[in-house]
């Protein structure tokens, strides 16, 4: 039988047993895995190409990291951003009506404490008198008696508080509640014939709790019916105390 070699310089493969037919036959090139493997060896040497590799790999690890943190972290800003907005959603009407009853709080505070400074505004005279008469020492007279500045309830003042809408996302300042008080300044005008009459009278008035900042504006002789006298001028002015520290009594009038 004839062999036929297909590959030049490899060799013939005998003949198996003794035995009967066959064919041609095709030896496949073997790898030399020796040969490879120092070839592997001869590039690793060389250390350019292995600080590349390393960089390389680490590289492609960081941004691997870095991707996947970033992927989560947005995750979780989407998830609480949505829940930020259905809070605010769900809170919406809860604060529009707080907003309201805090309105409806100012303009009933605002207006019980008009009625209050109208009620305290009705007594400033009557105060001023009993205290100038209760102070006043003997041997001394007043010659005029006067204050200056409007009342509490004569001031123009607005009662209803207007829920504060918000601007550009800002609430408005809530109003006040508070009714704006109007100085009262008294002046006394008297004469004396003794001046140390005139310091006990300036004392007594200090320990008055309606009147403070009692000062002694002017003071010199003076002819009244041909006698001389120390004709002064005291300026103060009306203090409104707590209303815990006044104590009113019932006015009984008699009638026939």
């Amino acid at each position: 039988m004839i062999e036929i070699n297909l590959l030049p310089g490899t060799k013939k493969k005998g003949r198996k047993g003794g035995g009967g037919g066959g064919g041609a036959s095709v030896s496949m090139p073997k790898l030399d895995v020796s040969a490879w493997i120092e070839s592997m060896r001869e590039r690793i040497r060389e250390p350019w190409l292995i600080g590349g590799v390393a960089v390389a790999v680490l590289s492609l690890a960081a941004i691997g990291t870095l991707y996947a943190r970033q992927s989560s972290r947005e995750s979780d800003l989407e998830v609480a951003i949505q829940r930020a907005v259905q809070d605010s959603t769900r809170f919406a009407s809860v604060l529009k009506e707080r907003e309201t009853a805090e309105a409806k709080r100012d303009t009933v505070l605002r207006s019980l404490n008009l009625i209050r400074a109208i009620d305290d505004d009705r007594f400033v005279w009557p105060h001023v008198m009993d205290e100038v008469s209760r102070a006043l020492p003997p041997y001394t007279w007043i010659v005029s008696l006067g204050f200056t500045g409007a009342g509490q309830g004569q001031q123009a003042v607005t009662t209803v508080a207007a829920a504060p809408a918000t601007e550009g996302g800002k609430r408005r300042k809530m109003l006040q509640t508070a009714i704006p008080r109007d100085s009262v300044r008294i002046r006394v005008v008297g004469n004396t014939v003794d001046i140390q009459a005139l310091t006990r009278f300036m004392t007594q008035l200090e320990s008055s709790p309606f009147l403070v900042q009692v000062q002694l504006a002017k003071s010199e002789r003076a002819n009244d019916n041909g006698k001389e006298v120390t004709q002064f001028q005291l300026d103060m002015l009306y203090s409104r105390p707590e209303p815990s520290q006044m104590r009113r009594v019932p006015l009984a009038v008699s009638v026939r």
